[in-house]
Parts: structure tokens; C-alpha cells; sequence
């Protein structure tokens, strides 16, 4: 019987050496590697898809704004034309002077390219972090008064009864006593 025994194990240590837990071993770790690499490279190829798409979205939303940006600068000229032709001198300089920032902007728009556009934000916030900063805070100051607004407006709806009259007031409070 020994014989036998000793039979049964010389095939698994036939490979090299190695036993078929070592064998079966490396080859989960190698699946387990080239798995972890198509992974990988499915990951950065979604990765630059949606990085294609924001890019395609924000070319073709900048060129919109760029157009309605320079229709506004058109317009600021115009007035001051108006006011030139009025005889206000003083106010038709200030409208001309307006317009010319708001051109370059709607040009820029326009003509710059998504890529271009985030290029150029980013490098504005590397030279101007504390301007960045505080207009993250601004907008998210304006983006948490419109929510407050929105709830606000949503409440009043809500309390009123269906058929146009005022709601019961709430629990523990009866018409007319406030706390």
C-alpha cells in the first residue's frame, strides 16, 4: 500500500517541483492579474469617455453663451449710440466702455474650445486660489438661498387646504395665539 500511496503522489509533484496547490495557485494569481488589468484599462477608457462627452457639452454651451454674450455687447452698443444721439455723451462712453469687456468674453466663449475653457479655469485657480475660494463660497451661498427659497415657497403651498382656504395651524396651536 505504500507503494500506491507514494504512486499518487509523484504526479502532483511531477511539475517541476511544484505541487498543484503551488500550480493552481499561480495560475488564480495570473487570471487574478490580467482580470485586474482589463479592469483597468475599461476603467480609463470610460474615464475618457466621459471626459470626451463634459468636453463636447461645455464646447458646444460655451459657443451658445458666447453668442448671447455678444449680442449683449451689441446691444450696450446700441444704447450708447442711442444715448450719443440723445446728446448724453457722458452715459453713451460708459455704454461703449461696457461693451467692450463683454465682447472679448462672448468671443472667447465662441471660439475657445472645451478643453480650452477647462485649461484656462484651471490655470486662473492655480494663480488666484482665494478668488477661486471665495467664489465657491459665493455660489454656494446663492445655491443654499434658492434651495431656502424653493422650501420655503413649497411649504406655503403645501399648508394651504385644497380648497383655497387656509390649512388647520399646527398641532398645539389654535387660530389666533402664536407662542
Amino acid at each position: 500500500m505504500t507503494e500506491m500511496t507514494q504512486e499518487r503522489k509523484a504526479p502532483t509533484n511531477a511539475g517541476g517541483g511544484e505541487s498543484v496547490t503551488e500550480q493552481a495557485k499561480d495560475k488564480v494569481q495570473e487570471t487574478a492579474g490580467q482580470m485586474q488589468q482589463q479592469v483597468g484599462e475599461k476603467a480609463q477608457e470610460v474615464r475618457g469617455q466621459a471626459a470626451n462627452g463634459i468636453k463636447q457639452q461645455l464646447d458646444s454651451r460655451s459657443t451658445q453663451a458666447g453668442e448671447q454674450v455678444s449680442a449683449t455687447a451689441d446691444a450696450l452698443r446700441r444704447v450708447g449710440e442711442q444715448l450719443k444721439q440723445e446728446g448724453q455723451e457722458a452715459p453713451a462712453r460708459y455704454a461703449r466702455q461696457a461693451a467692450q469687456p463683454v465682447e472679448r468674453l462672448g468671443r472667447y466663449l465662441t471660439d475657445a474650445d472645451g478643453e480650452r475653457i477647462l485649461w484656462d479655469a484651471e490655470q486662473f485657480a492655480r494663480r488666484r486660489p482665494w478668488v477661486t475660494a471665495a467664489g465657491g463660497v459665493a455660489l454656494g451661498f446663492v445655491v443654499a438661498r434658492f434651495i431656502k427659497a424653493s422650501s420655503t415657497s413649497a411649504g406655503r403651498q403645501q399648508m394651504q387646504a385644497p380648497n383655497g382656504g387656509q390649512a388647520a395651524p399646527p398641532m398645539g396651536l389654535e387660530p389666533g395665539n402664536s407662542r
